[in-house]
Formats: C-alpha cells, sequence, structure tokens
C-alpha cells in the first residue's frame, strides 16, 4: 500500500472513531424544573387614614376658666393638637392666646404671672361687693398684648369668639377684626360690664346663648369637637351678695343651655371645680391641674374617637 493510500486510510478510521462515540453519547440533561409556590400570604397594603380637624371648645366660668390651660397641656402631651379654637367668655380668653400660637406651658406661665391690676375692670367685680357697671378695657388691651396686637383673622389657629347680639338675642361669632375688642364683647357679663359696641350693634356675655360652643367649632369645619364645660351646679355657689346672685342665675340658665349642645360633642371635658367661685382667681393653680386631671380621664376614648374617624 502506498504511502499516500495509508495516510487516507488513517483518516477514514480516525474519522469513523470519532462518528461512533457521538452516536453512542448519552442524550444532554434536560433542565432542572422550578415549581413557584403560589398559596404565600399576601400582605395587604395599609390602610389610608383619613384626615380630621379637630374643634377644641371652650366654655365660659370666670376664674375657672384657668382650667382651660390644664385640658390644653394634657391633649398637647398626648400629641393632639386643636385645628380650631372656639371660646365663650373666660374660654374665648384662654382660646384666643392659644390661637395666637402659645402652647399650653406658655400659657400657664401667663396664667401664673398675671397680675389682677393689669385687666383690673375685669376682675375687680369678682372681688367687690359691689356690682357697678365697668367697660371692660382693660380686658381688651391684655388680650391685644398676649396676642401680639394681631387680628381674629390673622391668628395662627382659626378661632371664633362668641357674643351675644343684644337687640336680638342671637348669638354672634366674630372671626374677624379686633382679638382683644371681641373677647371683650365675649366676657361682657350683663349687670356688670357695659355692653360692647361693635360696628353700631352691642353684644353682651356669649354665655347668654352658648356657654360651651359646640355648634360653632362645627360651623368652623371640626370633624371631632372637644368640648370643655367649666360651668358649675347652683348648689355649689353661695348667693350672698347682688353680683353671686346674678352669676347664680347665669349657672342656672347655663345648664339647661348646655344639656342641649353638649350632646353634639364628641367628647367632654369637665374639670372638677365644684368649691372653686367664679372670683377665685387665686386659684388658678388649682384650676388647671383640675383641667389636666379630667383630661387624662378621657383621653383613651378622644383617642379611639379620633382613630375611628380616621379609619371610615
Amino acid at each position: 500500500m502506498s504511502t499516500s493510500s495509508l495516510r487516507i486510510f488513517f483518516v477514514l478510521v480516525f474519522c469513523l472513531t470519532i462518528l461512533g462515540g457521538c452516536a453512542t453519547s448519552a442524550p444532554p440533561t434536560p433542565p432542572a424544573k422550578v415549581f413557584v409556590k403560589t398559596d404565600l400570604p399576601v400582605t395587604p397594603a395599609p390602610k389610608t387614614l383619613r384626615p380630621v380637624r379637630i374643634g377644641l371648645a371652650l366654655g365660659g366660668g370666670a376664674a375657672r376658666g384657668f382650667a382651660h390651660i390644664g385640658v390644653i397641656k394634657v391633649l398637647e402631651a398626648q400629641g393632639i393638637v386643636p385645628d380650631v379654637v372656639v371660646g365663650t367668655s373666660a374660654g374665648s380668653v384662654v382660646g384666643a392666646m392659644y390661637a395666637a400660637g402659645n402652647n399650653g406651658f406658655a400659657l400657664q406661665k401667663m396664667a401664673l404671672e398675671m397680675d389682677e391690676a393689669t385687666i383690673s375692670d375685669w376682675s375687680l367685680p369678682f372681688f367687690s361687693k359691689s356690682s357697678g357697671v365697668l367697660k371692660g378695657e382693660a380686658l381688651q388691651s391684655y388680650v391685644n398684648r398676649m396676642v401680639n396686637q394681631t387680628a381674629i383673622e390673622k391668628l395662627k389657629k382659626p378661632f371664633g369668639a362668641v357674643a351675644t347680639d343684644l337687640n336680638t338675642g342671637l348669638p354672634i361669632l366674630f372671626q374677624r377684626g379686633n382679638t382683644g375688642l371681641a373677647v371683650r364683647a365675649s366676657s361682657a357679663v350683663p349687670g356688670v360690664f357695659q355692653p360692647v359696641k361693635i360696628n353700631d350693634r352691642f353684644y353682651v356675655d356669649g354665655g347668654l346663648v352658648s356657654p360651651v360652643p359646640v355648634r360653632f367649632a362645627r360651623e368652623m369645619g371640626a370633624d371631632i369637637v372637644i368640648a370643655v364645660n367649666i360651668s358649675s351646679s347652683p348648689e355649689a355657689q353661695n348667693s350672698a351678695s347682688s353680683l353671686e346672685v346674678l352669676m347664680q342665675t347665669f349657672t342656672i340658665m347655663g345648664q339647661s343651655l348646655n344639656q342641649f349642645e353638649l350632646k353634639s360633642a364628641d367628647v367632654v371635658i369637665k374639670p372638677e371645680l365644684a368649691s372653686m367661685k367664679g372670683n377665685d382667681f387665686n386659684g388658678r393653680n388649682l384650676a388647671i391641674l383640675a383641667g389636666e386631671r379630667a383630661t387624662n380621664a378621657v383621653i383613651g376614648e378622644l383617642k379611639e374617637k379620633i382613630r375611628a374617624f380616621q379609619e371610615k
């Protein structure tokens, strides 16, 4: 066999060997199957909470109004900051200063540092045996100083002061204008203070028509209304002087009005002030503490109602 023939023979043998190996090799391994578990629990998306607008309705009660400060302190400590503030009489005094941007501790400092001489014509009748008719200008000046001469509509929180139109007997909600003047009108107890003239109309104490202004907090857009009732029961008050008789009359009248209006509040806070008279300005610290205790007692109920509204 020639050399070229041998070379061709060996090439053929080599190719046959390779082809034979390919023919007898195992087929390729198929890809592994992947199983996906589809019954895993699905985490629900968190609920979107509705925004809630909280209103604070502060009632009248002269010196007992210091209890409003204790209420505000506890609400803020619990993360509940009212969006709307409405006040009647003493409630309008505290409410205006709160709406101006003073927190509960700042209000307490103001209250404890308050000198009756700075609001002499407001506090005088409560210390005096007589019931002379006074102007109330000192109260107006004091409130305006405390709110830095800011008009109602420019306060940091929406605020309203409730007074009574002396001609019609209807309530009026001041939401614009001179803050101190509106508070003075809201606090003008008939027979003690002169009626307050605003735009050719005369106004007196808002407690005649709305001792705790719940409905006005609703009108200003509150979804949840916290009412603070600082009125006293008639039997707790002594009626020795003519002024005390007048205040007793306010108390009796206010009870009937409160029974109607407080029903529409979501939560009612009533500080225990049975032994405190409306002329007891020296008891301001005890009144603040009473407001704190009463608010702590209902804070759980209040939070539940806020949560329920948000989750609707």
